[in-house]
């Protein structure tokens, strides 16, 4: 019998190695990991880093300490004018309407009898999206065009959407006060007046020469009382409520100054609301004599 020689211990098993899989998606195998928590992320969790990538946790947690661009009087940085470009596309669909529906402007322009008597509230916001002739709408959107941009980066999207909607109001509750019951007024001209007053005001807030934009409301007021058939009050109205409420924006205190220029939004808002529950029973059909 023979022997044999001894066999050479036996070496343990290595387990395998485990896969790391994505903490986001765990059926996602990935070796790359966020630079600052080490957890796993697949190509979908990734975000690019200084060095490496960053987990979409860690990412927004970095942000928070990051200062966010604002505009002058405190809005959202404004890339684009998308409320300029909104508005300018509202008038001339409604206009390009007015020529398949011709009573539109009967319908939704201002007029206090219909306001008063017939419950028709909204007339005194959508009278300023319906015009008179071509004339008419190519000025209004014109300035609008060439002042709103400048305004909406000035204020940020919300507020600026609100000085223009805001100034019309204003316009047509002075015409409610003012203007004879039978009159019907349109345009988007008190609005746009209104931008006129906040351009001064920003303009004299941030120290600029206002000179232009003083000759330009000038030269405007003397054809609003020189020609026959523009409404007046829709203008002064527009040009006085922009104003005051532009200025309440601009001066507003640095702090909680979203806070102050809310609320006086919401004051103005709550003021011209006021006027309109005030005048409307005074308004009756003997006014129409």
């Amino acid at each position: 019998m023979t022997s044999q020689p001894p066999l050479p211990p036996s070496q343990p098993e290595q387990p395998a190695e485990t896969v790391p899989t994505c903490y986001r998606h765990p059926d996602r195998e990935t070796w790359v990991r966020c630079q600052r928590c080490d957890r796993p992320i697949c190509p979908d969790c990734m975000r690019d880093a200084a060095v490496g990538f960053q987990c979409p946790e860690c990412v927004a947690e970095g942000n928070r300490g990051i200062r966010q661009a604002k505009s002058t009087f405190g809005g959202a940085l404004v890339r684009a004018p998308y409320v300029t470009w909104t508005l300018l596309g509202a008038n001339v669909l409604v206009f390009l309407a007015q020529y398949l529906v011709p009573d539109i402007a009967r319908l939704f322009g201002m007029n206090s009898i219909m306001v008063a008597l017939g419950d028709e509230y909204y007339r005194l916001i959508t009278a300023a999206f319906v015009h008179v002739s071509l004339f008419h709408i190519l000025f209004n959107c014109w300035a609008l065009y060439v002042i709103g941009p400048y305004l909406e980066r000035a204020f940020g999207h919300v507020r600026f959407a609100a000085l223009y909607f805001v100034s019309a109001f204003g316009g047509s509750v002075l015409g409610l006060w003012m203007d004879h019951p039978r009159v019907f007024t349109i345009g988007a001209s008190g609005a746009i007046f209104g931008l006129f007053g906040a351009v001064f005001v920003v303009g004299r807030r941030l120290n600029l020469d206002v000179r232009g934009i003083t000759v330009l409301i000038v030269i405007n007021l003397a054809i609003t009382f020189i020609v026959p058939g523009i409404s007046w009050t829709g203008h002064i109205g527009g040009l006085v409520t922009g104003a005051a409420l532009s200025a309440a924006l601009a001066y507003a205190p640095k702090e909680n100054r979203t806070r102050w220029q809310l609320m006086a939004v919401a004051g103005f808002v709550v003021l011209l609301a006021v006027l309109v529950v005030v005048r409307v029973p005074m308004i009756t059909f003997a006014d129409l004599g």
